[in-house]
Parts: C-alpha cells; structure tokens; sequence
C-alpha cells in the first residue's frame, strides 16, 4: 500500500463526517483531559491523582468490555457516535462546574468511561464497513494521524489556556467541540442499519468475547495491543507530575512522534515488511522513556517523549493482522474490543504509574513502566514463534465455525 492517495479516501461518501467527527472529538478529549489533570493536580498535589483524572475513564472500559460491546455492531451507527458526543459534552459540562468534589469529578469520569466503551468499536466498525479491506489501513493510519495533529494543536493551545486562565474554561472550550462532533455526526452521516441482527445485550457481548478469544493468535494480537501500548502510556500519564511547566510541551511532542510514526507505516512501508516490523517498533516505544532514569533536561525528555510515541505505528500493523484473523461480522466488536482493552490497561498503567511516582518519583516510575514494556513485547514474540508452525487461514476458520455454532445455539 506503499503510496495509496489518501485523497481517494475523501472521495468516499462518509468517510469525510466521519472524519471530521472524530478530530472534533480527539481535540475535546485532548484539552479536557490536560485541563483536567492540571486542576485535579493543583487541588491535590498528587501524582497519582492527577494521571488517573486524565485517564480515569480508560478504565471503565473493561466494564464495557464486559456488558455492552455487542452495541458496537447492533446499535445505528450514526445516532450511537452523536449520543456518545453528546454525552461526553454533558458530562465535561459537569466536571466544569466550580467547587466539585474530587470524588464528584471521579464519579463522572467513570461515567464517561462506560458511554465511550462503544466508540471504538462503533466507529471504527463504521470505518471498516464504508471503505475496501485495502482502504481501512491507510484509512486508519489517516485517522491516527488527525489524531497525532488534534493533540499536538490540543496539547500546546490547552497547556497555554491553562497557564493563561484556569482549567476551567478550557473544560467548557472542550464541551464546545464535544458538540460539534455531534453535529458533524448527526448532519454527515447517513442513517445505516446495524451490522448484525440481534439486541446488545451483556449475554451477547461475553459470547462473541469468548469467540474472539478462542484463536491463540489473536488472543496474542489482542496482548500485543494492549499491554506494551498501555504501559507507555502511564509513563506519559506522569508528564505533569515529572514537570508541570513542560507537561503541554511533552504532550505535544510524544504526539507529533506519533504521527510521524503513523505516516511511516500506513503511507512508507511495503505491505511485505510491514508484519516483520511490529515488534521493533514496540521496543521502540518504550526505550526512549528509560531515558528519564536520568532527570533529563526539558530538550531531552521532549525529544525522548517524540522519539519513543514513533513506536505507536505498531498498533497499525497489529490491527491490520487483527482484522485477517477475524471474520468480517465480528469485525466492529473486534476492534472495539481491541480499543476497550486498550484503553483500559492505558487507565490500568496511568494508575499504577502514579502509585509509583507517588511512593518514589515520577522519573523512577516512567522508568519503571518503560522496562515492564519491553520485557512483555520480548515475551509475547517468544510467543507467538511457538504459534508459527499454524496455517494463516486457521484462525479466522475457527471464529467463524464457533460463532456459527454459537448462533445455532440460540
């Protein structure tokens, strides 16, 4: 796919609102999640706090994971993505509020976390569903690279309202944007029918989960997605902690390490070397932030932070492995299960992160969570070369078998 014309992918009908309401969305999270670690920081002066206000509602996802999944292929699309903004602006409107609680800006965390366990299976189910098996790569590395652009933006505009007013009106700038992804959602889209029959259900969600997780290689994928992704993730959880007066700047270049990152593997790499190349950007990821053992000065650590956020091109060929293994009717509870875990061993790590920082010091800690990644992305290679002798098609063959077997059983 080496030089697919992105622009062919604006020529597809959807793919534009879809787009737009996303960056929309990504923005609102990016400048809601700083103002908000910042102003938990400042009423608590804790590490640990702070990392999990910012990214607290990852782990409600697993509870998602659990009970309402199967939204992500029975649920309308379209009136699903602008429920979610809408419900995200609501809440945001909330934590905005003067004098809330730190445990009243917890509890609606964690709302936020169960509303957005559908999103990731949703949207990029959608995104699945509107483009060709050869578009959704360079399709989705175009997303995370709006992703990597909507944070640099979020990261250093948040980080100079914060400074300049409070987190507060960057809050209510967020519940802005939140809106205008409803919009572009509710007015761009069309009304398509869900992807499977059926009504979600918590039965219904633990049922495909454990189809899913029958095939060993995708049980690996799955592994490979979430745990050395989410480990570095709490390294970045204790940017404000580590220092409070560069945290917009790291933010921002660990999310321009990501874009470049992104362009390199969906637009630079041939098809062919892209599945050998997983596993050197995991390591990657996580190498660069060993480098915080040494306190080092804001030019290093930014340039660390960008160096090591290139690894997150990785999730683009996993996803790409995750979608051959699995049959095209799972494929929006594939990956939103994949985007649930995800997010939930991001709010796992953010956690034990700063219950690190807290008993030693941010610096210890983001060192501490770089090696634990790489050890699991040196263990899970291990792995998957015992799996090796197993034929390609084995894997999607047995999904598809056990979810017809499941269904029969209905």
């Amino acid at each position: 796919m080496t030089g697919y014309p992105y622009r062919q992918l604006f020529r597809v009908p959807e793919f534009t609102p879809l787009f737009l309401s996303s960056a929309a969305h990504t923005a609102a999270q990016t400048v809601s999640g700083l103002a908000l670690g910042t102003l938990v920081y400042r009423a608590t002066d804790s590490p640990l706090l702070s990392a999990v206000s910012m990214f607290g509602p990852s782990l409600a996802q697993v509870l998602g994971a659990t009970f309402l999944l199967s939204g992500a292929d029975r649920l309308p699309p379209r009136r699903t993505l602008t429920g979610l903004s809408v419900g995200f602006a609501a809440a945001t409107a909330v934590l905005a509020l003067p004098g809330l609680p730190v445990w009243g800006v917890f509890a609606v965390v964690l709302v936020q976390g169960l509303i957005a366990s559908l999103g990731g299976g949703v949207r990029w189910g959608l995104l699945n569903e509107i483009l060709t098996k050869d578009g959704y790569l360079p399709g989705r590395s175009l997303f995370n690279m709006m992703s990597g652009l909507m944070q640099i933006a979020g990261y250093a505009a948040g980080g100079a309202l914060v400074t300049a007013l409070s987190p507060r009106p960057v809050l209510l700038l967020a519940v802005l944007l939140y809106a205008t992804s409803a919009l572009a959602a509710r007015l761009g889209l069309t009304g398509r029918p869900p992807r499977a029959v059926g009504r979600p259900s918590a039965a219904e969600t633990r049922r495909t989960n454990a189809v899913l997780w029958s095939s060993r290689p995708r049980r690996l994928t799955f592994l490979g997605l979430w745990i050395p992704n989410g480990l570095v993730v709490g390294c970045e959880a204790l940017f404000v902690s580590y220092d409070p007066g560069a945290a917009g700047l790291l933010f921002a270049c660990a999310a321009l390490g990501m874009l470049i990152g992104d362009v390199t593997v969906g637009r630079l790499l041939p098809p062919l070397l892209r599945p050998r190349l997983a596993t050197p950007f995991l390591l990657l990821l996580a190498t660069p932030y060993v480098v915080f053992a040494l306190h080092p000065a804001r030019p290093l650590a930014a340039a660390c932070a960008g160096l090591a956020s290139v690894g997150f091109g990785a999730s683009l060929i996993q996803q790409e492995r995750l979608m051959a293994l699995t049959p095209p009717e799972l494929s929006g509870h594939a990956l939103g299960l994949h985007s649930s875990g995800m997010l939930t061993m991001q709010g796992v790590s953010a956690a034990l992160a700063g219950t690190a920082a807290q008993l030693t010091s941010p610096a210890t800690a983001m060192t501490a969570m770089a090696l634990m990644s790489i050890a699991v992305t040196v263990t899970l290679k291990l792995a998957a070369r015992t799996n090796a002798v197993r034929t390609p098609n084995e894997p999607a063959q047995q999904g598809e078998r056990l979810w017809a077997s499941s269904r029969r059983r209905r």
